[in-house]
């Protein structure tokens, strides 16, 4: 049973090859570790059970291969997890109430497990994916920001636009997902936008405008608790992810000034860990842009990636332990 020790409970997809980097680490250093994707596994043969009487909560997670002591979890990695779902055949409203339930109770109980560290709190990551607060927490964390505009009126729309000297783009506020006229999934990146392409369509819901940085190459941060990794990235477009074979990757310094609103943006949201994405200008300026609290890294060469799964795996290893 797994609880005979402190063990890592990682909660992720079954083909999540980022966690399994980390969970090598794991592995190599006798951690204990169990991994599930509660919102498929739970219908394949796994089961959770948990109690609350006056001496406190006990529950049990078992898996096809684990049996987990869920007072003995030192750590939970809340990766990326699949949606919950109701098991199949199910009509729609009881699909419906079961997958609700399971949200609501499954979800409950993973993220309320006393005396576990967790990297990062789903709740946490829930509040920190909105870019509105992203924006707004990192002015008040004493990072510098683009001008930008959310709106739904599409002539302050334009009017913003028109006063960007250096220009604008236009930025999804979320990814959703987005299916293109040949059926196939299609990418909505950041674009460069001008005041006369603006339609009156930006009234149909919120739009994310903001002044072009005139940047020298992108940075990708990665923090992990007080450790970052920072990884300057050259690329022919706007949008570097755009052709990715043609990026080039050098890791480099974070100054000072940054490291430290870096630290007070991630306590603002109690985060652990963060994927923060910086636009540097030709004067060295580090213009932030967003922060996906649950981002990839596992895609760097592994002179990059395999420090930051060291980090991860260190923390998961310590837990809350002073």
């Amino acid at each position: 049973m797994a609880g005979d020790r402190p063990a890592v409970l990682v909660l992720t997809s079954a083909n999540d090859v980022t966690a399994d980097v980390v969970l090598r680490i794991l592995a190599g250093r006798g951690v204990p570790v169990v991994r599930t994707d509660p919102g498929v596994d739970l219908h394949r043969g796994a089961a959770l059970t948990t109690r609350y009487e006056t001496d406190g909560q006990r529950g049990t997670l078992t898996t096809a291969s684990r049996s987990l002591d869920l007072s003995c979890v030192r750590s939970v990695w809340y990766r990326r997890p699949s949606a919950y779902e109701a098991p199949e055949g199910m009509e729609r409203q009881d699909a419906e109430f079961a997958r609700s339930q399971a949200y609501w109770g499954v979800g409950g109980i993973l993220a309320a497990l006393p005396g576990a560290q967790y990297v990062n709190h789903p709740w946490r990551v829930r509040e920190a994916e909105h870019k509105p607060a992203q924006l707004d927490t990192a002015l008040r964390s004493g990072l510098a920001v683009p001008a930008t505009v959310i709106t739904t009126d599409p002539d302050k729309a334009r009017a913003f636009c028109a006063a960007r000297p250096g220009g604008a783009v236009y930025k999804p506020l979320w990814n959703s997902p987005y299916t293109g006229d040949d059926g196939r999934a299609a990418q909505v990146w950041v674009s460069e936008v001008r005041p006369e392409e603006i339609t009156d369509a930006v009234a149909a819901c919120p739009h994310l405008f903001q002044a072009k940085v005139d940047k020298a190459y992108d940075v990708r941060l990665t923090a992990v608790g007080e450790r970052l990794f920072a990884v300057r990235i050259d690329s022919p477009d706007l949008d570097w992810r755009r052709r990715q074979e043609l990026v080039t990757y050098t890791r480099i310094g974070v100054p000072d000034d940054v490291a430290a609103a870096v630290g007070r943006y991630l306590a603002s949201f109690g985060l652990v860990f963060g994927a923060l994405d910086f636009a540097v200008d030709h004067d060295g300026c580090w213009a932030f842009l967003e922060c996906n609290p649950n981002g990839q890294w596992a895609w760097f060469p592994p002179p990059i990636t395999d420090p930051i799964a060291e980090a991860l795996a260190d923390r998961l290893q310590k837990g809350t332990t002073p």
